[in-house]
């Protein structure tokens, strides 16, 4: 399930924030304005299935122009994305021009450049509409046709077989020759991740809920229930988006069963400005059984989510949310992505979320705890 994680972190993402602009809060469930938003609904889960097509026949541009085009301070790609199923498409099928040994980081990963001198990043055997996750798309890689002929020394030299398969362990923290990563055959299943253009420097900042990840050791955040106070007289958690990306992302990881963010990235210089983006989501469905709630701190600490936040969640609710992502990932060439425990999983934590967020309205009220998404956002 780790490789195909990827892939499903980028559905979640389309599927719960891909109606930011489509749904206004309506506590009239018989209201025309609520009929209206049903019907929006049913457009949007309509547009849900990308088709991976394989020519843009209204551009001269490349898809790796187009994609670098749509990058801007609050979201990687549009809402309105035609282009969309070409691009992915290029992702999954381009020719592999080059293969290195991934950038930095604890997990498995090669660096590739595709045809057109696009870098992606191939991960092995490891998805979601915040708009601020780079694209991925599922793709099947054979390592001895199309990585081994085009690697770099470094790279090369992880590669070994294992019994009858072609396998590779690359350079990463918890890369070790014992435990490589091993194709069927010759034939590696996994996600690739579109590298952001160098345009847009990334800065790593430390999670404010983030675990100490040392025994008997806790986390302020862990026994201090007063947390998000001091959080928000902290720049740039006092004023500006950020508060409430992080409060978006904590819902977006419980989803997902990731309670690995120590870390997240932004664009350089942004002030704060700019959206968290969800780069790293290796850890997420693995254990289905397993319902992480400390994953929510941010949430049940400060108790406040944006008003578009809350109505998608809500939509997403009785099934919608399972079906959606279906959708979502039906044309993949990995699909079918996730198995049906996970989906169901996602099911149960989507009314856990939605009744954390109950708790905070009954205790506070609705004006508190549901925060406009335009309005001026002084956290103090």
């Amino acid at each position: 399930m780790k490789l195909k994680q990827r892939v499903v972190l980028l559905a979640i993402l389309l599927v719960i924030f891909i109606f930011t602009k489509v749904f206004l809060i309506d506590n009239l469930d018989t209201s025309a304005a609520n009929r209206e938003d049903q019907r929006a609904f049913h457009r949007m889960m309509a547009g849900l299935r990308v088709e991976l097509v394989p020519k843009l026949d209204h551009t001269l541009q490349s898809p790796w122009e187009i994609a670098a085009q749509w990058v801007v301070p609050r979201e990687v790609y549009p809402e309105e994305t035609p282009e969309l199923g070409a691009i992915m498409h290029a992702m999954a099928t381009k020719k592999i021009i080059k293969a290195d040994v991934g950038y930095k980081g604890t997990q498995l990963k090669a660096l590739l450049i595709l045809e057109g001198g696009q870098k992606v990043v191939f991960k092995p055997k490891r998805i979601l509409g915040f708009r601020r996750a780079p694209l991925v798309v599922g793709r099947f890689v054979n390592l001895r046709t199309e990585i081994k002929p085009v690697a770099t020394e470094q790279l090369l030299s992880t590669f070994l077989t294992v019994g009858n398969n072609t396998c590779f362990y690359g350079k990463c923290y918890y890369c070790r020759e014992t435990e490589p990563a091993c194709a069927d055959g010759d034939t590696m299943e996994g996600s690739v991740t579109l590298w952001l253009p160098d345009v847009w420097p990334l800065q790593k900042h430390r999670h404010p809920w983030g675990r100490t990840y040392r025994e008997g050791k806790l986390a302020r955040w862990e026994y201090d229930e007063s947390y998000c106070d001091a959080v928000k007289k902290t720049s740039p958690y006092d004023s500006g988006p950020r508060l409430l990306d992080i409060i978006d992302t904590a819902v977006f990881d419980y989803l997902i069963g990731n309670a690995d963010r120590h870390h997240y990235e932004s664009f350089q210089d942004d002030e704060g400005a700019s959206m968290l983006i969800l780069l790293d989501n290796a850890k997420s469905f693995g254990n289905p059984s397993l319902d992480e709630r400390s994953i929510l701190a941010p949430l049940y600490q400060c108790c406040i989510i944006r008003v578009s936040t809350w109505n998608r969640l809500n939509y997403l609710k009785n099934g919608v949310l399972k079906s959606a992502l279906k959708s979502a990932m039906a044309h993949d060439p990995i699909a079918p992505v996730l198995s049906e425990p996970h989906l169901d999983a996602a099911e149960q934590r989507l009314l856990s979320v939605l009744a954390t967020v109950k708790q905070c309205t009954d205790q506070f009220g609705a004006d508190t705890v549901l925060v406009e998404d335009r309005m001026p956002l002084a956290h103090l």
